[in-house]
């Protein structure tokens, strides 16, 4: 979902590990990208179930990825894919923490 114009949009996440980022991009092929996450900022991510769920194009696969500044909402394509990418971000959160630490 936009962060300032609230409607859901596809978009494609690319996730660093080395540049500790989530970028994402219009599509797949776009080179220019819309944004991106800083590892160091996430502070949580969560199953979206109850506050912002029912404003998604699929409530049982939406998500939230909560940083300092943005809470990002996010619908995955499967339960599959949501429980990967949910993992895969916190993982390279903490693996950020622990590597400041």
């Amino acid at each position: 979902m936009g962060g300032k114009i609230k409607t859901w949009k596809k978009r494609w996440f690319v996730f660093d590990h080395n540049r500790r980022t989530l970028t994402y991009y219009a599509d797949k092929h776009e080179t220019k990208m819309k944004g991106v996450i800083y590892f160091q900022a996430i502070e949580e991510v969560y199953y979206d179930h109850l506050k912002n769920a029912h404003k998604s194009p699929n409530p049982s696969l939406t998500f939230s990825v909560k940083t300092h500044n943005r809470v990002y909402y996010m619908v995955a394509p499967s339960a599959e894919a949501m429980r990967i990418w949910m993992d895969v971000i916190v993982t390279g959160a903490e693996g950020h923490m622990h590597f400041m630490v």
